[in-house]
């Protein structure tokens, strides 16, 4: 969710610098209006609020970066270069190598969501990053003992045994240790990436304005240190293990993770605690429950139309949809009764005896709220994008796996004494982001605003349309390439992989912020995070996916004249192929994307309008197509 590239990572950043938005914040184009309306309303809690923190504010949040910063290096300094490590010090082949790499990190993208949930709903923020953060100091040290003792890899291979097939690979024992190293690893980035956010933001006060201030000068600075991180594990950490020393190249990451522990124990009487408030997984649960209980109830037709009435009759009886006034933060904005997925609205109908005197649910598990419904069908409509952007992510896994071990076999020097080491070729993607980012967000949008009417210049769903499109044609000039390398007598210039990856910077410039920025806008305010914690996933399954689609083309592609597409030597191989079935994947997947957005429904809004003492709600409007978005 492989873990998302380093190009991914780098562009996030960059869009930062000229979008200031916040992740959790409300969206800039549905609420832009509301701030008033929010000190309006909150003008008596202010003082409240800060009157009651005692702590937090920068002081706190310098730690909180500091120690994010560190894992951040310790795992990016293993992804870019991994596959090297596997191949060259564990004398793994290459379909191995690969599947190990992609399980890790199909798992590591997956943690998120477990550690987001444990922080939610028992462990909260603090102990969640610090548990977390002595987990991926642990693995460091393992896998760093796994390139310093003899006994934990196996030995090196001579020219004669690569050769002749007969390099020995690791034993079960210096297995077990690789993998244990990998899961510490895994435990510790599924525990500090989803609550180092939140638990920055948790510092700042949102009811006023320096804090809303603050929170957005957080962010600015957090993807700004996730720019060096960025630029030192993809060149310096790469450049040490490749040239200098496995065990200095892994040893540098675990000491700056002891120190980051160390820091982030310091801010323990300057932080902000906020208690777990329950995970929104309980609520998605209730309202499923509540509408199987209820799944002979039969809505009347009035009930469908959207914006209607929300008292209708059933059996003689008056009745009417639970939909009390929202509170907190997620009182300036709640969404509106929908027609889609009207099985689900069963769960919101007021039966008898279900409310207490006080308005409230006798029974969670049978009554519940038209938001907790209408955040549940946000879920059901995001799926189905969703799950086409783990296919169209599949081509971009490939920069860390089989994009290396083509740059293993090509030259790769830069003048007489450089040579550029094979975990560091995409940088090319990088810096691709880099330079196009700034081109998009200050020339190009304000020309095709001018054009489509549109405030973003194309809509959402159409920058992740074109993100697909580029996706196809990088794995095109892939395949191209790796069939001109083989087909030339001597080894051709690592540049030639260029083309590939800048490419595939394109395809992260439209597609993964394209999806980063969608699924903050579709998902309700306070189930951001989910949404992010969902886009990690998307990073793992494709990594899954890819792990699945090596292991069959490794065993189904080699005849008795020819081995399979995948074998060590590429020059035997036809990696080439491999690269036109993912673009032929990636070309379906696009038919099922343009599907799955042409009829999906963008989330509704209500917001609050205040007249002096008076409250009223009023609908936002819904777009129904990627045309009218």
């Amino acid at each position: 969710m492989k873990q998302p590239s380093c190009s991914t990572f780098s562009s996030l950043c960059i869009q930062r610098c000229f979008k200031n938005n916040s992740l959790i914040s409300f969206d800039d184009h549905d609420h832009q209006d509301l701030e008033p309306a929010a000190e309006k309303t909150n003008e008596n809690m202010v003082a409240d609020n800060s009157a009651k923190r005692k702590s937090g504010g920068w002081r706190a949040v310098s730690f909180i970066l500091a120690n994010e910063t560190c894992e951040r290096l310790a795992s990016f300094g293993l992804l870019g270069n991994f596959m090297v490590y596997l191949m060259t010090k564990l004398n793994m082949d290459q379909v191995s190598a690969s599947n190990v790499l992609n399980i890790w990190n199909g798992v590591t993208n997956f943690a998120p969501l477990v550690g987001a949930f444990i922080s939610d709903a028992y462990a909260g923020r603090f102990r969640t990053i610090a548990y977390a953060s002595f987990a991926s100091l642990l693995g460091m040290g393992t896998l760093t003992l796994t390139a310093w003792l003899p006994q934990l890899h196996p030995h090196a291979c001579t020219k004669q045994e690569v050769d002749l097939g007969h390099c020995r690979g690791p034993n079960q024992t210096q297995l077990g240790f690789l993998i244990l190293g990998l899961g510490l690893v895994s435990i510790g980035s599924g525990g500090i990436r989803p609550c180092s956010i939140p638990f920055g933001v948790d510092q700042f006060d949102p009811a006023t304005h320096q804090g809303r201030k603050g929170i957005n000068s957080f962010f600015n600075w957090y993807y700004t240190t996730l720019m060096i991180v960025l630029l030192l594990s993809q060149t310096i950490v790469v450049y040490v293990q490749d040239k200098v020393s496995w065990v200095i190249g892994f040893g540098i990451p675990a000491v700056l993770m002891a120190c980051s522990i160390i820091f982030f124990f310091f801010g323990t009487k300057l932080y902000y605690y906020v208690k777990p408030e329950g995970s929104i997984f309980s609520s998605i649960a209730q309202v499923f429950v509540a509408a199987y209980k209820k799944r002979h109830l039969k809505l009347p037709a009035a009930a469908a139309s959207e914006g209607g009435d929300d008292d209708h009759v059933v059996g003689g009886v008056q009745q009417a949809f639970y939909d009390p006034p929202m509170k907190g933060r997620n009182g300036l904005s709640k969404l509106p009764r929908t027609n889609q997925y009207r099985f689900l609205d069963k769960a919101a109908v007021i039966m008898e005896n279900e409310l207490n005197q006080d308005g409230t649910p006798v029974k969670k598990w049978r009554l519940c709220s038209i938001q907790q419904v209408e955040e549940l069908k946000c879920l059901v409509r995001i799926a189905p994008i969703w799950a086409t952007g783990v296919i169209s992510l599949t081509a971009m896994v490939q920069q860390v796996t089989f994009t290396v071990s083509q740059a293993l076999v090509m030259d790769r020097h830069l003048g007489a004494n450089f040579e550029i080491p094979a975990g560091s070729i995409s940088v090319i993607s990088f810096l691709t982001i880099s330079i196009w980012l700034p081109f998009y967000d200050r020339i190009l949008v304000p020309a095709l605003r001018r054009t489509t009417n549109h405030e973003d210049g194309i809509t959402l769903l159409q920058r992740i349309g074109i993100g697909n499109v580029f996706s196809i044609l990088s794995m095109v000039v892939a395949g191209s390439i790796e069939n001109k390398r083989r087909a030339s007598p001597n080894p051709i210039s690592v540049l030639w992989l260029g083309p590939h990856l800048i490419l595939l910077g394109f395809c992260e410039a439209f597609n993964i912020l394209g999806q980063i920025e969608f699924f903050n806008r579709q998902f309700p305010e306070h189930m951001r995070s989910m949404g992010n914690a969902l886009f990690s996933c998307s990073f793992g399954g494709a990594s899954y996916l890819s792990s699945l689609l090596v292991t069959v083309v490794h065993r189904v592609t080699a005849t008795r004249d020819r081995p399979d597409w995948l074998t060590n030597d590429l020059n035997k191989g036809r990696l080439d192929y491999f690269y036109y079935l993912l673009a032929g994947l990636c070309a379906l997947n696009l038919v099922c994307f343009l599907y799955c957005a042409n009829g999906y429904r963008y989330k509704g809004a209500v917001v609050v309008e205040m007249d002096e003492d008076k409250v009223s709600y009023v609908d936002v409007e819904m777009s129904s197509s990627v045309a009218k978005a």
